[in-house]
This record gives structure tokens, C-alpha cells and sequence, in this order.
């Protein structure tokens, strides 16, 4: 019985044995663990490149701490102090520290040399070398720069061009207001046909932007009659080149603007003019105490410009003259068939002047940041605006008409 007792005893030991010798075979047959897979890397701020006034992406391709590949994208001042940009991109060949490249400029055709040297100095990185564009040589000496993940840079870049094609209404976006996203090789024949259309066109968006080289599409942005607005959208949309067209924010304000029917305000399937202007010069001169002095529509935005005098409260034995301009916009509350209109009313401008016959007083009026607006320059006049048109003021709190 012992013999037996001894004989599995022997049996449990060995076969424990051979357990563990097999599980630290299995260990050992274990592949390593691979290295991590090839990691992106931006910088996005490295300082004295073009002098300091470029807008730089240097996207980098590591393994571990090895640089396997990289590419400098450097938009810039195309000339001195110039609003126009061109830019330049580099696919750099890398040798140990050294970056090296050569290209040409996107919009001058410019040759483009590149060395720099990129040295790790902590956890930030230090940049030296030289760019040359054309005859122009730029030293680049940089520290301090910190890179960051593929994440991080693409959380950072704005795609919201807010346009919209068909909005459900307008009170997210404004009737006048329209902007034209087309491809940058279209975009100066585009502009050429808005001469005699009767828009206007903001003179900011017709600067192309680094956004826009490095996107390939610019936004034009424009004002126009709302009651043309529609089919200039719906024409705009067949043109070569345009990428995405529609309403976009403007003029309007929610919080002076108010909604009514339209029925009284139309001439068969027109906004009559004239009898809004009369209406709404009335009760703005009641509330702002002044006299309607002119009136006037622009062709090319819709916008009425109502003008008002009234004595200045400034030393009143002066007599000087207040002149008060107000802003307005009435067009249908949506896009397409409608039987409600919106009418916005702008805060007040005020100029003074002396107006009396004779020798004049030259007045400067540098008002400072903290002076209290005379009562009179609004006093509730969008509330009254309401109350004569009937209409329903916008309750911003629960996104709704009231």
C-alpha cells in the first residue's frame, strides 16, 4: 500500500513538473510584443518662419521616437504687409536631424528650398535652419514647440462654412444674407458676373484666406434683396465651380425683429414699400421723440435707411441738431410660398450737428465707453414696432414666436 502511495506520489510530481515546464515553454514561444504601429504628429505654431508671419503645419510620420517622413505646409503674406497669401507645400526628406525639400509656391510659382535642423529638447522641440522663396532667404530659428496627436489637430480645424441651402426659416440665418462656397479656380470669373446684378459684395471675403488655399474652395459672401434672394440662390447653384450656396448669418438680429401677417403689408405678391416705410417712420419718431427727415430703399441689399432730426440735449440753448438713422429689413419669414413676414429694426445711430444759419459750430463727438445712450434713441421702439404691426416678438428662451 505504501509502495502504491509512493508510486502516485512520483506520478503527481512528475506530471506537475511537466505543467510547469510546458507553460514556461509556452512562455518562452510567446512572440515579442511588436512595436507601435507609425504615429502622426503636428506642430502648428513654430515661431520665425517667414519672418514670423506665416501660419505653418508640420505634419510628421514617427516611428517611436524616429522621424520616417514629413510635410511643411507655410501659408503667407504674399507681399509685405498684404492682406493676398500664397503658400507653399514640402514633402521633406529626412536624414537623421535634417529635413530637406524643394517645391514651388501654389499661387506666385515660386521655387521653394528647404533645411532645417529639428532637435527634441525635452518635451519640446527647437527648429533651426533656412527656407528660400524666390530671391528671398528666411532664417527659421525656433524653441519651445510642441507637437500634438491627429486628434488634437483635427479637433482644431474649422469646417462650419453655416451655410444653408434650404433653412425652414430664418431665424437662425438672415434673408439678405447669402454665401457662395466655389472652387478657387472659379471664384474670380464668379465675381466678375456679380457686376450690375444689384448685390453687394463684402469686400473681407473676396481675400482668399490660408483656410481657403488649403481647402481649394472660398466663401463669397454677399447681400442681396431678399425678395430676389431665393431665385439668385436657385441660378448661383448652376454655376461652375460652386460647391454649396445658400442663406447665411447677416444683418438680423432676433431681438429686434419681429413676425406679422403679411396680408396688409403686399401689393398682389409684393412687399409694399411705401406703406411700410410710412408705418414704421411714424412710430419710430414717436419713441425716439424725432421727425422723419428721408427715407430711402437700397436696390442692391432691400435694407430701408430712415432718417430723423430732433434738437440735441446737450446744452440746449446751442440748438444743435440730433440726426438719427435706423435700419431696416421686411421679407417673408421663410424661403418659398409664406404668409408671414419679419421686419428688423437696428439700433439707433446717432450723429450731432450744428445746423443753425451762419458761422457753425465744428463738433468732434468722442463718446466714451461708459456714457449712458440718451433714453431717447430707442426707448422701446421694437415694442412698439410690435404693437403697430401687430406682430409677435421672438422668444430666444424657448426658440418660438410669441
Amino acid at each position: 500500500m505504501r509502495a502504491l502511495h509512493l508510486c502516485l506520489l512520483g506520478l503527481t510530481v512528475t506530471a506537475s513538473v511537466g505543467t510547469v515546464h510546458h507553460a514556461f515553454a509556452q512562455v518562452k514561444a510567446a512572440p515579442k510584443s511588436q512595436p507601435a504601429g507609425p504615429e502622426t504628429r503636428y506642430f502648428t505654431s513654430i515661431d520665425g518662419v517667414m519672418n514670423g508671419n506665416a501660419d505653418v503645419i508640420l505634419r510628421e510620420t514617427r516611428q517611436g521616437k524616429a522621424v520616417t517622413a514629413a510635410t511643411l505646409d507655410v501659408c503667407y503674406p504674399a507681399e509685405k504687409g498684404s492682406d493676398r497669401k500664397d503658400r507653399f507645400v514640402a514633402n521633406l526628406t529626412v536624414s537623421g536631424s535634417t529635413l530637406t525639400g524643394a517645391t514651388q509656391t501654389q499661387v506666385d510659382k515660386l521655387p521653394v528650398t528647404i533645411k532645417l535642423n529639428r532637435r527634441p529638447t525635452g518635451d519640446t522641440f527647437e527648429f533651426k535652419g533656412q527656407i528660400s522663396v524666390g530671391q528671398t532667404n528666411n532664417n527659421v530659428t525656433s524653441s519651445d514647440n510642441s507637437d500634438q496627436s491627429e486628434k488634437e489637430f483635427q479637433d482644431n480645424q474649422s469646417t462650419d462654412d453655416n451655410i444653408a441651402p434650404a433653412p425652414k426659416d430664418f431665424t437662425e440665418v438672415s434673408p439678405e444674407a447669402i454665401a457662395v462656397k466655389i472652387k478657387l479656380e472659379a471664384a474670380l470669373d464668379f465675381v466678375r458676373t456679380l457686376r450690375g446684378q444689384n448685390v453687394e459684395v463684402a469686400l473681407n471675403s473676396l481675400t482668399v484666406s490660408c483656410d481657403a488655399l488649403r481647402a481649394g474652395e472660398q466663401v463669397i459672401s454677399l447681400a442681396i434683396d431678399p425678395e430676389r434672394a431665393a431665385a439668385f440662390v436657385a441660378k448661383t447653384k448652376t454655376y461652375p465651380g460652386v460647391v454649396n450656396v445658400g442663406w447665411t448669418t447677416g444683418a438680423i438680429d432676433m431681438d429686434r425683429t419681429v413676425r406679422f401677417a403679411a396680408t396688409d403689408w403686399r401689393d398682389g405678391d409684393k412687399i409694399n414699400r411705401d406703406k411700410v416705410a410710412t408705418a414704421l417712420a411714424n412710430v419710430l419718431a414717436r419713441t425716439m421723440s424725432g421727425k422723419p427727415a428721408a427715407s430711402s430703399w437700397d436696390d442692391e441689399t432691400g435694407k430701408l435707411k430712415l432718417t430723423f432730426k430732433r434738437p440735441s440735449q446737450v446744452l440746449p440753448a446751442l440748438e444743435l441738431t440730433e440726426t438719427v438713422e435706423v435700419n431696416a429689413i421686411i421679407a417673408p419669414d421663410k424661403p418659398g410660398t409664406t404668409d408671414k413676414l419679419i421686419l428688423w429694426v437696428s439700433t439707433p445711430s446717432v450723429t450731432t450737428a450744428d445746423e443753425n444759419s451762419g458761422a457753425k459750430l465744428a463738433l468732434a463727438d468722442s463718446p466714451t465707453a461708459d456714457e449712458e445712450s440718451d433714453p431717447r434713441d430707442d426707448n422701446g421702439a421694437v415694442a412698439a414696432v410690435a404693437a403697430e404691426f401687430k406682430a409677435q416678438r421672438w422668444d430666444a428662451d424657448n426658440s418660438n414666436w410669441k
